[in-house]
């Protein structure tokens, strides 16, 4: 029986053929090694490991307090998991734009450190110089212009970008710098679905939605959305695919009866040893009677 065949990653280059071909299609974050896989296998090809993890996973209150350590942590876990998908790592706030020098030596960790294969950098005419500096090292950028998590403060909270025709010519010229700066893809992020799809014909690399409206090259969306497993508030442009949240709750109450009422462990989950093993253990075989010459003492007893 031949060995079976090794399973090939996608690359920018796949991507890139995919834009060309028309083909519109799917992205989604994953945080976690058994996420990742899961996704994966599905057929997603490209994850991001979104600095979102600090909202969706780490209970923070905005992306801006998480750290390059917990990235690269997280993106070893994704990568890890996905054997065939492109992995995307976010860089967090203010590990880019401070100085190129060291926007380049982050990026870098997270292919040397978290086997990532490519990056994802917020911001268009503000970023494009770094991820230039970026690309030029041999390290492929993602591009995110809109509604830009990291920049919330500055940007007035979390509104759709673009409606105005000022706020608009700067989210085309955001398009066109990232595009220029080489990078092999686009983010657009609560951009009015008209601008959006004005923005997806001026370029020629894959813009990708989120909500965006259906007029651009691909989607993406934080997986615990789309699998029903965020608690509370869901963003407005979120589908809800399953109710994962709601299965894994059952599963849990159920687990917890099951154990309550003696039902779980039952004896297909438990192991078993010989009796007569267990009497000599217990000291309940004739030799280990207390009295005999030959007793043979238990631990309690030496």
């Amino acid at each position: 029986m031949s060995a079976s065949k090794p399973v090939r990653r996608i690359t920018i280059a796949d991507i890139a053929r995919m834009y060309e071909e028309g083909e519109r299609f799917a992205t989604i974050t994953a945080y976690d090694f058994p996420t990742a896989r899961i996704v994966d296998e599905a057929g997603v090809p490209l994850i991001l490991v979104g600095d979102s993890l600090g909202m969706v996973m780490l209970g923070y209150d905005t992306t801006v307090r998480v750290s390059i350590d917990e990235m690269l942590h997280h993106t070893r876990a994704v990568a890890r998991g996905a054997k065939r998908a492109l992995v995307v790592g976010d860089m967090p706030f203010l590990t880019y734009g401070v100085s190129t020098e060291e926007s380049v030596e982050h990026a870098g960790r997270f292919l040397s450190e978290a086997y990532a294969q490519a990056v994802k950098i917020e911001g268009g005419v503000r970023s494009a110089r770094t991820m230039e500096a970026i690309v030029n090292s041999g390290i492929p950028v993602m591009g995110h212009i809109g509604l830009t998590p990291q920049a919330v403060n500055q940007l007035g909270g979390f509104r759709v970008q673009g409606r105005s025709r000022e706020e608009a010519r700067k989210l085309i010229a955001d398009a066109l710098a990232v595009q220029e700066a080489g990078a092999f893809a686009v983010v657009l992020e609560l951009v009015p679905a008209e601008l959006a799809g004005a923005i997806t014909e001026r370029l020629s690399i894959p813009t990708v939605g989120i909500g965006s409206g259906p007029y651009t090259s691909a989607e993406i969306q934080v997986v615990t959305d789309v699998v029903g497993l965020t608690q509370g508030y869901t963003p407005k442009h979120a589908r809800r695919f399953g109710e994962v949240g709601e299965a894994l709750a059952q599963a849990v109450r159920a687990y917890q009866d099951a154990v309550r009422t003696g039902e779980f462990p039952a004896q297909a989950e438990s192991s078993f040893m010989e009796q007569s093993v267990l009497d000599e253990v217990l000291g309940k075989s004739d030799l280990d009677q207390a009295g005999k010459p030959t007793s043979i003492p238990l631990d309690r007893d030496l």
